[in-house]
């Protein structure tokens, strides 16, 4: 009789241990980049003409090539990725599940790996936009928006061999799309369907369920957690095909040169032993918080409404329900935007806050909001992202509401919140000169 499928909070902390050959509970840093070989010359096995493909589980040589760390990471993450797969199964596939030093990175792996005519995407992550611009300099891709209609799909040659690029949630608005929509579009063309899962990870969706031929998430996002390192992450759908192309990738990876640190690997195992339950909490505080902003801005009169004009995120996507409850059954994640009534607020509200960081970024343990501006030159100026944490939800509701009464009643000096002054170390103005590319 076969033992039931582990939960994914309690594969997050053992799916590793067949890899446990010391007797340490917490798994070393090992930052070695090269190994010793054999010492007895019988059991050297030379490089084939024809070069050699190594997976996880070969010995260690160089670690650009793989490393004990990142291979502990993305053992670790295969069953989180790949939900329900028995126990035996984790091995093998783990090499569908690629570790790079950062979410552009990966993004990056997949266009020189798929080398697309056409891609198919829109909005999001202005990060993938300045990858793709590259790959527009080096061999001429062409873009065409995500949602347009198949005569706009057809005028741009869209075929096999071309990319759908679908990023769900999306960034900066927290908004859902369909992924079994868009698989659909994308297959009756042969075109492969990527899907940018980092807003709402393992957990919280599936995207191969739905029919995404790869997965991509910005490890430092959630998979990190703690806001304290860089990662990127693909993962291939099951099947041949699947395990061609992370074959192709693994071996390209050497040469991109974007192979995950051992410092960061090792952070990501860290983090992973908690994700389930950080991210459950994280997604339920912001869907509370997100409706009291909802109600409010409905409310004539009422102090939310008197300073925001709309808030978006997928919990409010009440007509998408049918098929959004299944593809995000768990929760809507923790990231959504408020946008102001005016410029001014939405620029004035982080400096009010004593529980939100104003920063870049999100899927970290602290709350963040980030007046979008100051990183994305082509959003509404008065939107704010906000990355709900693991704090109390009602403590970070009655911060809000305590800086939306300044913002109401006009104060012309912003509330002192105990925050040390950080200009020397930002540079002042000189941190207002950043380009588009932040998180």
């Amino acid at each position: 009789m076969s033992s039931p499928t582990p939960s994914p909070a309690t594969l997050a902390v053992h799916a590793d241990n067949s890899l446990n050959l010391l007797t340490d509970v917490a798994p070393a840093v090992h930052v070695s980049t090269t190994y010793r070989y054999p010492r007895s010359s019988s059991a050297l096995q030379p490089v084939p003409p024809s070069g050699e493909y190594l997976d996880i589980a070969s010995p260690l040589v160089y670690s650009r090539i793989t490393n004990s760390n990142i291979n502990r990471l993305e053992t670790l993450l295969t069953p989180l990725i790949y939900p329900g797969i028995p126990s035996e199964e984790i091995a093998p596939l783990s090499n569908h599940v690629l570790s790079y030093s950062s979410g552009l990175t990966a993004f990056h792996a997949l266009l020189v790996n798929v080398v697309p005519k056409v891609i198919a995407i829109s909005g999001g992550y202005h990060g993938c936009h300045g990858v793709i611009s590259l790959h527009q300099k080096m061999h001429g891709v062409k873009i065409v928006d995500l949602h347009a209609d198949d005569a706009a799909w057809d005028a741009a040659g869209l075929g096999k061999g071309d990319i759908v690029h679908l990023e769900t949630p999306l960034n900066p608005t927290g908004e859902a799309y369909s992924i079994q929509h868009y698989a659909e579009r994308a297959h009756k063309r042969g075109a492969v369907l990527s899907v940018d899962a980092t807003f709402a990870p393992p957990g919280l969706q599936d995207p191969f369920q739905f029919g995404a031929d790869v997965v991509m998430h910005s490890g430092t996002k959630y998979i990190g957690g703690h806001s304290d390192m860089l990662c990127g992450i693909l993962a291939t759908k099951r099947g041949q095909w699947g395990e061609k192309m992370a074959k192709e990738l693994r071996a390209e990876r050497v040469f991109l040169g974007g192979v995950l640190g051992s410092l960061e690997g090792w952070l990501g195992v860290r983090s992973l032993r908690t994700m389930a339950l950080r991210v459950a909490r994280q997604s339920e505080s912001a869907e509370k918080i997100v409706t009291w902003l909802d109600e409010g801005i409905k409310e004539e009169g009422s102090l939310v409404n008197k300073v925001v004009a709309k808030v978006t995120h997928a919990s409010l996507q009440k007509e998408d329900f049918e098929w959004l409850k299944k593809q995000m059954p768990n929760g809507f994640g923790p990231v959504f935007a408020i946008y102001m009534r005016e410029r001014e607020m939405a620029k004035r509200l982080p400096g009010l806050l004593k529980y939100f960081h104003h920063a870049t970024s999100l899927g970290g343990v602290e709350s963040l909001i980030e007046w979008r501006r100051m990183s994305d030159s082509g959003v509404d100026e008065r939107l704010l992202r906000v990355s709900i944490g693991v704090e109390g939800w009602e403590d970070l509701k009655a911060d809000l509401e305590r800086a939306f009464r300044v913002l109401a009643e006009g104060g012309s000096e912003e509330q002192e919140v105990g925050q040390r002054q950080v200009d020397e170390v930002t540079g002042g103005v000189g941190a207002m000169d950043l380009v588009d590319g932040a998180v």
